[in-house]
């Protein structure tokens, strides 16, 4: 489009996600809104894509799972929204006594107590999940309903909760302290802990409790920490999003890219960038649905400390799934939920410790799911008859520094290593259930952390912006935790406070913030 020039109550930078809800919610009461996105389209990281070539398979490329999203949002915005719940959770793979074994989490109660007296002999690991997920349940219930409300204190936030013992356990240990007094079994040590790990290269005892926030984000989903699977991919959801900011009324300008932010505090100017030229576009506030260091670059402060990515993200097509060395699980079970590679207790602290000391992990962490089980509509009708399915694994523990030495040659040697940890628990090697694409290619593509940097300006690949925060005020937070200093200018993107995976959390509150001023 013509480059969007004039003035607006609100201009937006960053068509993400969380600049969507941001552009509907202030569209909807009435607000003129622009919205600039510097990609040739909306989404961000949570699009869906057709990345084989002449494949007919819509992938959730980057984020693929949704769970912090509120259900008030997608009623707010009357959103054509569908998510599927998955019946098995996970399944872990293991060797005991030299036979192929696992963990199926899920199928109902009985089930996963037989699951876990046939991998650890007796029902006390299985009655010590009970009470620690009864408790992190309890947290959730008291927390995410304050996600979209003005920031709580932590004296409030500590009330909502109400469990001196929970509070104690994830807020203010360090999570490994709860995992080695709970369980004893280190396979199971290890399923728990990996909620603590995504996109966070921390070790369970580190003293700066990241991976607690990240723990804490990844169990209070929807008060129940349940996470579900966007139908069509995670690219209709942020479809839904933009047809409901353009429907109230936004006006959204992809190929623009957002170049500086002029402010007083009162008033302000965003110059941006296109095939055509520079454009000037006034406005009374400017919503930033970027990292916290571009909203930096924007304004000419002090950038914040660097970001620090630690994911291996792989998609794939296979034309079947693998059979499993495990024959008393189906793979079309093991797959659905989150099939856990290499993520016993031991062998995700020697992954850390490999990577701390500034190398490759040797056997690599991962998680594995297959999207097309439960939504096979990602799937061309032609590959859902023959039986394809996509499989989406994030690795962790590979942290940016690794791969800044030769980015290609080290994702190279970490998928190689990655897909050999998964291949010793299959029947047959994963490489002979791959789809080749039209150019007789196999469908499997890698990002490290530096190409997320690239492709979506994820400062150091990190998918949280910076590392995740506490869900309370804290000094400098402000009222809604989108504040800057800048009278006129707040954060809406996953560095906002109470930001972080798909959640449209931060957009709706930074409207919050503008609709609360009582002005544009």
């Amino acid at each position: 489009m013509t480059a969007p020039t004039g003035a607006y109550d609100a201009v937006i930078v960053g068509g993400g996600h969380n600049g969507l809800v941001a552009a509907a919610y202030l569209a909807r009461a009435g607000r003129s809104v622009l919205v600039l996105e510097r990609l040739d389209h909306t989404g961000g990281a949570a699009v869906s894509t057709r990345p084989f070539t002449g494949v007919d398979a819509r992938l959730s490329r980057y984020s693929y799972l949704v769970s912090l999203l509120p259900r008030k949002i997608v009623d707010d915005l009357g959103l054509d929204v569908r998510l599927r719940t998955r019946d098995i959770s996970s399944y872990t793979p293991a060797e005991r006594d030299g036979r192929p074994t696992g963990l199926l989490v899920g199928g109902g109660e009985r089930r996963t107590r037989e699951a876990f007296a046939r991998l650890t002999g007796s029902d006390d690991e299985y009655r010590a999940w009970q009470r620690f997920y009864d408790m992190t349940g309890r947290v959730a219930r008291g927390v995410f309903p304050t996600l979209t409300e003005p920031l709580p204190t932590r004296d409030e936030l500590r009330r909502a909760v109400g469990d001196e013992e929970a509070w104690r356990t994830l807020f203010e240990e360090p999570l490994g302290v709860a995992v080695e007094e709970r369980f004893t079994d280190d396979l199971v040590r290890g399923v728990v802990l990996t909620d603590a790990l995504i996109g966070t290269f921390a070790d369970a005892h580190d003293p700066t409790l990241k991976q607690n926030r990240c723990f804490l984000y990844h169990v209070i989903g929807g008060g129940t920490g349940a996470w579900d699977v966007p139908v069509g991919g995670m690219g209709a959801l942020t479809d839904a999003l933009a047809d409901a900011a353009r429907a109230a009324g936004a006006v959204v300008a992809t190929g623009h890219e957002a170049v500086r932010v002029e402010t007083d505090g009162r008033t302000a100017e965003v110059t941006h960038r296109s095939a055509d030229g520079e454009g000037v576009a006034a406005a009374r506030h400017v919503l930033v649905n970027a990292s916290p260091r571009e909203l930096a670059r924007l304004t000419g402060d002090t950038p914040p400390p660097p970001a620090e990515g630690a994911q291996l993200k792989v998609n794939m097509l296979l034309e079947r799934l693998p059979r499993l060395r495990d024959t008393s699980v189906d793979p079309r079970e093991a797959f659905a939920g989150t099939f856990h590679i290499s993520e016993g207790y031991g062998q995700l602290a020697a992954a850390y410790a490999r990577a701390a000391a500034g190398e490759p992990p040797s056997a690599p962490p991962s998680e594995i799911y297959c999207h097309s089980l439960t939504d096979p509509t990602i799937l061309g009708a032609d590959l859902a008859a023959r039986g394809y399915q996509t499989l989406t694994l994030f690795g962790l523990h590979t942290p940016a520094r690794l791969f800044e030495r030769d980015n290609d040659a080290v994702r190279e040697e970490l998928l190689k290593s990655t897909l050999a940890q998964l291949d010793a628990h299959l029947a047959e090697p994963l490489a002979d259930c791959l789809a080749t694409d039209a150019d007789g290619r196999p469908c499997l593509e890698a990002r490290s952390p530096l190409d997320l940097e690239r492709d979506l300006g994820l400062p150091g690949g990190n998918i949280f912006h910076r590392e995740l925060s506490w869900p309370y005020a804290q000094e400098g937070t402000g009222r809604w935790g989108v504040e800057t200093r800048h009278a006129n200018v707040l954060l809406c993107g996953a560095g906002a406070v109470r930001g972080g995976g798909v959640s449209g959390v931060p957009g709706h509150n930074a409207a919050m913030a503008v609709l609360e001023a009582g002005e544009g």
